[in-house]
């Protein structure tokens, strides 16, 4: 598969590393970048070709990736077009419809949309995807083979639970790094240093992840197995809950959903 790149940012180069990790090889893989440096970067970082221009990257590609700003999206479609002849299209522009962007390629029926996160960067990530109904398996393996290069997948089957998606780990990472700060500011009000506040939050929740990943039980049950009736973990829990900490988690989530679709409905609106 040859994959054309529209944009060399953060998330475009830890895919083409993920993809170059996994064997693909440097040549079948280009890259539009419009600042010099960033192609001399791409290039001497992973020995792909990078261009300034998109017709000569996206001629003779397989799949191409919009991995540009959402509000970058639009031209960049319209430039597009009249480029593509039966390409894959996978878009990983956050809050940007499928639906709009095959529209804006006069009504293109081979659209994917992915929802990559942050953890992606470190091969560590899930990304959501949503086909157009015009893809056929081999395209959505396509697709998949791409994302996957960077972590786990998970495939959708409405555009709308996107939104959903970016809500809980497209947005999650921060309220990871949120409650991390937390635990952090804690252990410093009880007399570490920030250094060691940190080691103790952090490796606290790589371990409890690395728990929970490979126990696959159910969490509250292994919450349960860590709170002692009448134990500090109990007296935690217990005052976490009187705060509302979980309920505002939910509630949080349910608000980062409502403004992903939000901001579909406004970046959709170009024409």
């Amino acid at each position: 598969m040859k994959i054309a790149f529209i944009g060399g940012g953060n998330m475009a180069s830890a895919l083409i590393g993920g993809l170059v990790g996994k064997g693909f090889a440097p040549a079948d893989i280009r890259v539009v970048e419009i600042t010099p440096e960033a192609r001399e970067r791409l290039q001497s970082r992973f020995g792909v070709a990078a261009y300034g221009e998109m017709a000569p990257a996206v001629e003779g590609a397989d799949a191409v990736v919009l991995a540009v700003k959402p509000q970058q999206l639009y031209p960049v479609v319209k430039e597009l077009a009249p480029l593509l002849s039966n390409q894959l299209v996978v878009s990983i522009a956050a809050g940007v419809r499928a639906s709009d962007i095959s529209r804006w390629l006069g009504d293109y029926p081979k659209v994917a949309r992915a929802m990559p996160n942050t953890p992606s960067m470190v091969g560590a990530g899930i990304s959501g995807l949503y086909a157009m109904p015009g893809l056929g398996e081999g395209e959505r393996k396509q697709a998949e083979t791409i994302l996957a290069a960077v972590g786990m997948t998970l495939w959708l089957h409405d555009e709308s639970q996107m939104d959903a998606v970016t809500a809980v780990s497209g947005s999650g990472p921060a309220y990871v790094f949120y409650y991390l700060q937390a635990l952090q500011e804690a252990a410093q009000e009880l007399g570490f240093s920030s250094a060691e506040g940190r080691t103790l939050a952090l490796e606290t929740f790589v371990g409890a992840c690395k728990l929970a990943a490979d126990s696959g039980e159910d969490f509250a049950l292994l919450r349960a197995k860590v709170t002692s009736k009448g134990g500090t973990t109990e007296a935690a829990i217990l005052s976490k809950e009187a705060a509302g900490v979980r309920a505002a988690i939910v509630q949080g989530v349910k608000a980062a959903r409502a403004r992903s679709a939000e901001l579909a409905e406004e970046l959709g609106k170009a024409e």
